[in-house]
């Protein structure tokens, strides 16, 4: 046995003359075979320590060098090693170490010996990589690599360069899609979302009896009216088919019949609406520029809305629709796009006044008289003069009080001499100061919904006098009839919006504010006085931010001086003959208006639960301090809003309404899902709502309808509205 390696050396030195070797082993060292394909090959070899083994290898027939190194790795694989290039030699090392220590990069194995480790990634584009892995794991060597990269659809295969061409044929195979493809049907007669409204329930009937049949994707384009059908051949062979049947044009030239149920729209403003789009497309259609009747609508032979009928339900708001199917669909169209939920917006008005008011009032009023001499005064104040008057009349000093004015008032003096009348005298000094300090915060909050006026008033209704009547002649009866007239006028606060939401949160708002309140006087007098301040104008204000709408800032002295002439000028004397009347008023008043939109059900709670929350603080402040006087009791506390809720929520029920169609019974319209029922506080105050984050509206589910089928016309469809997407797109409102 030693003699072999030397007789193969011999063997193949000799035959390297003409190029082929013939290689006949039996037993020998693996690493003699590595020694002998080397020199034969011209490779350089790295082998790994734990490379060891005996091989046999019988050849009938020469080989050249290819075929000598092709031979060399498959012993290699037999013995579980591998060759692995690295550089300018080939590392022999265990196949479990291949995967990880070496490999030709992205090589899918073609042109390269069937034996040579390589890494291949292949890119998909049908299939995922991630459904491949399962089928092609049996296929891999324990030692190779297999895994799927899902973020761009990859597979990583590290095998030998055979098996890696053979699994890149599979997948090739695999990605390729079969016959599965997209078709779109153009449709003439019916409207594309019925026709794939009629196919879903067709394709999940089937799929409900076996769920392991293929199923087609339906889809309907609105746009051009086609459905586009995906899937196996022969399904959608076979779907397209029920679509051209289905695509029949109907016997009535009339046309159909639909019953549209509104979801936010009003039915009677949006039917003539789409009554003039009708005429006005059909005028368009026959080339007049004049608008068309409803009567020549009907009757003109061309256009396609020339049977076109609009008819709203008040009570079920709902559209009844007569029209052909081409112009049904434009009409569904105009339906779907003017039938949307318009956003609310919160309006908060803060009316801020605080007015200061001072004011005084100094004077001396004298009499002095005597019979024999002649007589002096001083009246410089009315009320004093009144007074005099009352005394004169009655004779009783304390007759004038009830006409002095308000203040201090002091003096008053007779002398007599020893029982004879002598110089009598009176002096009245009148002396008042009156501080006034008025603060008032109105802040009025108003909930509208986008373009549409929404008023608050807050105030009593106030009696003024308006006219008068005495009959001072007695009539023939002996009876006096004496009457007045009263006009009764509301005096408070009164609020009105109009908001028009814009761009983005842009919300331009017709706002007219009007504050009265009365000043003076007493109700049902004739000097009744009122305070009024109103506001009217239009503002563009964004979303949440608090804009002043105006204001006054009015500052008044008054200062007011009688006196006797010449006396009243001389210094310090003079104040003896003159009365001084001062009076400040300060008033600033200031209006801010503070608008949110609501897009969604969350911001309404949040911005519900907190005003909530702050009346009812107030209410359980005043019951903790004392309970009801005299009769006892808890004061009325209104209870936490999640308690309320739940304890007024109906039950959600266990079928939701239905629009009953003609194709079918009943079809459950989308369900809005119930609110969760938040579980009992006992603190006194809930915890608020956190604010919401900006999300789409949620479209509320269509109403329920109930439809007797057997009084409709057999072409009469019974259908809710398509909605659209709910998700707005950038620049959207």
């Amino acid at each position: 046995m030693r003699l072999l390696p030397l007789a193969l050396a011999a063997a193949l030195f000799a035959g390297s003359a003409y190029a082929d070797v013939t290689l006949n082993l039996k037993d020998a060292e693996i690493n003699t075979l590595i020694s002998t394909v080397s020199e034969v090959t011209g490779k350089n070899f790295i082998v790994d320590p734990r490379v060891k083994g005996k091989v046999t290898v019988i050849s009938a027939t020469p080989m050249d060098k290819k075929a000598v190194y092709e031979t060399f790795l498959a012993v290699l694989q037999v013995q579980g090693f591998a060759a692995v290039p690295a550089g300018n030699a080939v590392k022999i090392i265990p196949e479990t170490n291949a995967r990880s220590d070496a490999g030709i990069a992205n090589r899918s194995g073609a042109g390269m010996p069937l034996d040579d480790v390589v890494t291949h990634v292949f890119a998909l584009q049908n299939v995922s990589a991630a459904q491949l892995v399962p089928i092609l794991r049996p296929l891999v060597p324990q030692w190779g690599h297999l895994a799927a990269y899902p973020g761009n659809n990859m597979l990583v295969i590290s095998d030998r360069a055979g098996n890696v061409a053979r699994l890149a044929d599979i997948i090739n195979k695999l990605d390729n899609g079969g016959d599965r493809d997209i078709e779109s049907v153009p449709l003439e007669n019916a409207a594309a979302a019925e026709v794939v409204r009629i196919l879903t329930t067709m394709i999940q009937q089937n799929k409900q009896a076996d769920p392991t049949a293929s199923a087609a994707a339906v889809i309907a384009d609105e746009r051009s009216n086609a459905v586009l059908v995906g899937g196996d051949k022969t399904e959608r062979a076979r779907i397209i088919s029920i679509i051209q049947r289905l695509d029949s044009p109907l016997k009535d030239n009339d046309g159909a019949t639909q019953v549209v149920y509104l979801r936010y729209a009003s039915a009677e403003n949006l039917a003539p609406i789409l009554e003039g789009y009708a005429q006005q497309a059909n005028s368009s259609a026959s080339g007049s520029s004049a608008p068309a009747t409803p009567a020549s609508s009907a009757s003109s032979g061309s256009g396609g809305f020339e049977k076109t009928r609009v008819l709203a339900d008040k009570d079920t708001n709902a559209l009844v629709i007569t029209a052909p199917p081409k112009t049904m669909r434009q009409i569904r169209n105009v339906i779907a796009q003017l039938d949307i939920q318009r956003p609310q917006v919160l309006v908060q008005a803060i009316i801020a006044e605080v007015s200061v008011t001072r004011s005084s009032q100094l004077g001396l009023d004298f009499a002095v008289y005597n019979p024999n001499g002649g007589a002096a005064a001083s009246i410089l104040d009315s009320s004093t003069l009144s007074a005099l008057t009352s005394v004169a009349t009655t004779g009783n000093p304390l007759a004038g009080l009830g006409a002095l004015g308000q203040g201090i008032n002091i003096g008053g003096a007779v002398i007599q001499n020893e029982g004879r009348s002598g110089t009598s005298f009176a002096v009245l000094l009148k002396a008042l100061r009156s501080d006034g300090d008025t603060n008032v915060l109105s802040t009025p909050t108003l909930t509208s919904l986008d373009n549409e006026e929404s008023e608050v008033s807050v105030g009593q209704e106030v009696p003024f006098l308006s006219g008068s009547y005495s009959n001072s002649n007695t009539t023939t009866s002996g009876t006096v009839n004496p009457f007045q007239t009263i006009e009764r006028k509301d005096v408070g606060l009164k609020l009105g919006v109009t908001p028009q939401i814009n761009e983005g949160n842009s919300v331009k708002l017709k706002i007219k504010l009007e504050s009265s309140s009365v000043a003076s006087g007493g109700a049902g007098t004739a000097n009744l006085v009122t305070n009024k301040r109103t506001i009217t104008n239009t503002v563009n204000v964004d979303s949440g931010q608090v804009l002043v709408l105006g204001g006054l800032t009015d500052d008044n002295l008054n200062d007011g001086v009688s006196g006797v002439p010449l006396l009243s000028s001389i210094p310090v004397l003079g104040n003896l003959f003159k009365s001084r009347s001062v009076s400040k008023v300060k008033r600033n008043l200031m209006v801010f208006i503070h608008p949110t939109i609501l897009r969604s059900k969350e911001e309404g709670d949040f911005y519900t639960q907190r005003k909530y929350d702050s009346v009812r603080d107030i209410q359980v402040r005043a019951a903790e301090k004392s309970k009801v006087p005299l009769i006892g009791g808890s004061r009325i506390v209104m209870p936490e809003l999640e308690a309320y809720i739940r304890d007024n929520t109906a039950p959600p029920s266990a079928t939701p309404p239905a629009a009953l169609r003609a194709d079918s019974p009943s079809v459950d319209p989308a369900s809005t899902p119930a609110p969760s029922s938040p579980s009992a506080s006992s603190s006194p105050a809930p915890t608020p709502i956190p604010p919401p984050a900006a999300a789409a509206p949620t479209p509320a589910p269509a109403p329920a309808a109930t439809v007797d089928r057997s009084k409709l016309a057999p072409n009469v469809l019974v259908i809710p509205a398509e909605r659209p997407s709910t998700a707005a797109p950038a620049g959207s409102r």
